[in-house]
Parts: C-alpha cells; structure tokens; sequence
C-alpha cells in the first residue's frame, strides 16, 4: 500500500483538528468516547437508546470522504498485497482491538487527550507492534 507522494500537509492538519473538535464536540455533547472498535461494536449489543447515535457517528464517517471527495481530490492508495493477508491482518486488528480494550482512535486520541496512563501504554503498544511489522514485512519475509 503507497499513499501519493505529493500528501499536501495542511489537509492532514484540517483532518487532525476536525477529528479533535468532532471527539471533544462527542464528549462534551453525549459523554462519548469516540472509539470506533467500540462505537461499532455496541451496535451488537442493541441497548435501548442507545443506538441512533453510534449509527450516526458510523454514517458521518462514511460521508465525510463523500463530502471529502467533492471539495477535493482523493489521494490514490494502491493496495500491494493478497486478499488473503488483508483479511488475515484485519482479524488480527480486531483481535488486537479487544485484547486492549479498544483502538488507536480511542486509546490514541481520546486516551492520551485525557492523560490515561492505560491509553497511553495501549499506543506505544499499537506503535510498536506496527514498527515491528513493517520492518518484519519489508525485511524479513
């Protein structure tokens, strides 16, 4: 997988103080954590009340690259790998997402955004198991 090389940086600057402002915005409004592990993962529990926001929250995902895609130029992303290794990498995400309690959007933003110690130990685990990864991926195998 490749991201185009000319990634113009005050879109990842709008898209990092967008993501900040929508977490703070879930938090203040609805007492929310934004993790996504965890907001998906509720709908499978189907608690009374408490589900339209998570579906709107999953839906104003989706629409935000619609509403990306109409103001700009997506960037290319070409995926250099099998089918099988990207379902072989999403379950071991997933796997990875329950063992911590959660995933980088909720450990790695909200988390460390409120100094949880445990949010902060969850990354630098995610970080370094995906700098031992790439390294294992490129170098090794």
């Amino acid at each position: 997988m490749s991201i185009n090389d000319d990634l113009i940086p005050w879109h990842a600057a709008a898209g990092g103080v967008t993501i900040g402002i929508a977490v703070a915005l879930l938090l203040l409004f609805n007492g929310r954590i934004a993790g996504v592990s965890g907001i998906v993962g509720g709908l499978y529990r189907m608690q009374k009340g408490d589900i339209s926001w998570r579906v709107a929250f999953i839906c104003g995902l989706i629409l935000s690259v619609v509403v990306w895609k109409y103001f700009f130029i997506l960037p290319p992303i070409q995926i250099e790998t099998s089918h099988a290794m990207l379902v072989l990498a999403g379950l071991l995400v997933g796997y990875g997402t329950r063992l911590g309690s959660g995933c980088t959007s909720g450990h790695g933003v909200c988390g460390i955004s409120r100094r949880s110690p445990r949010s902060i130990a969850a990354t630098a685990v995610f970080m370094l198991t995906g700098f031992a990864t790439v390294y294992l991926m490129r170098h090794v195998f």
